[in-house]
């Protein structure tokens, strides 16, 4: 590859991909979520000298002075589906980095479409598991690692604990959570959701301190970048509301750090394909990270999540331009270009 690597980056909600089909803005809250997320990057990829950055923008969201120089890519309205935005764009471009939910297949369907050759992150099976809290919480469990425990339709009903919690299989953090106290309402919950057709999973709802875990995973091992702490505001009978993260709580150095980076390399493992940027939501069981503890894993996010923001300057390092380093490290030893 000669010259400099043409980079295109695509945060799906800024880029229009989650307006209403009427053109409508996409939630204020999540809009906000992915213009910060999309700028990060943009800002780190902007600082590296072999890189001709392309962004996408779109009415909602156009890039801010900050990012004057990088090359805007205007996505319109969302009037255009995602998939067929990028499988127009992508072949321009030598690598292809895009930010978007899991959720309804939206992630693996993208970089199904991108293509292996240019696309940053994640493999396409990875990301379907990862998309499944069922499947995740299956896999995991086989490894060894703890998961919260759950119920299916038929199961047995379980013993009381200390509460439930109903939410979309694929739902992207805590969007249409539901939390209860008593099981027999979070199973009609569950039941309700699945007779109209929306997979849905019901875990005991684990106690502790719930942290976001920002993993850099490479050639099928985990670096434990940081601990975050997620702002999660929630009671029994009442929806979860996630209300932010708070970035390098803890040191990755101390005790709980060491458990955390053990578990980070546990799942590297345990998932195959997981690859640049990876968020791990996970709770730590205990009134403080200085208590003993064995973490609890809630979900992987296969992608850059809102804990990247501000991460790269915290650490003193250009995590996308470490990221876009190992892809191709990997890229040569995979045969790809």
């Amino acid at each position: 590859m000669n010259g400099k690597k043409k980079v295109l980056v695509y945060e799906c909600i800024s880029g229009g991909g989650f307006a209403s089909p009427e053109g409508g803005w996409p939630d204020p809250g999540l809009l906000a979520q992915g213009r910060a997320m999309r700028d990060a990057l943009a800002a780190d990829l902007q600082r590296l000298d072999d890189v001709a950055l392309t962004c996408v923008a779109s009415p909602y969201a156009p890039l801010p002075a900050a990012l004057a120089g990088v090359r805007c890519l205007d996505a319109g309205d969302g009037g255009q589906a995602a998939a067929d935005f990028l499988a127009r764009e992508a072949p321009g471009h030598d690598r292809v980095w895009v930010v978007a939910p899991e959720c309804d297949d939206l992630l693996a369907q993208l970089s199904a479409c991108v293509g292996a050759e240019r696309w940053v992150g994640c493999t396409t099976p990875a990301i379907r598991v990862a998309a499944s809290k069922s499947a995740t919480r299956d896999r995991l469990a086989a490894a060894g690692i703890a998961v919260p425990a759950a119920w299916r339709p038929g199961e047995p009903e379980p013993a009381a604990g200390t509460g439930w919690i109903v939410k979309p299989d694929d739902g992207a953090g805590s969007v249409d959570a539901q939390r209860y106290a008593d099981f027999a309402a979070a199973r009609d919950d569950l039941l309700a959701r699945l007779d109209r057709g929306a997979p849905s999973t019901l875990e005991a709802w684990t106690e502790g301190i719930p942290l976001s875990l920002s993993l850099l995973c490479r050639s099928g091992r985990a670096e434990l970048l940081a601990i975050n702490r997620q702002r999660i505001v929630s009671s029994p009978g009442s929806a979860v509301v996630y209300q932010g993260v708070d970035i390098g709580v803890a040191p990755i150095h101390g005790s709980a750090g060491g458990r955390l980076a053990a578990l980070g390399q546990q799942i590297a493992a345990a998932l195959p394909g997981l690859a640049g940027y990876v968020g791990v939501d996970v709770v730590w069981p205990a009134r403080s990270l200085s208590e003993d503890a064995t973490p609890v894993v809630i979900e992987i996010n296969p992608r850059v999540t809102c804990a990247y923001v501000g991460l790269s300057a915290a650490l003193g390092r250009n995590l996308a331009g470490e990221i876009l380093n190992a892809r191709a490290t990997e890229a040569l030893q995979h045969g790809l270009h």
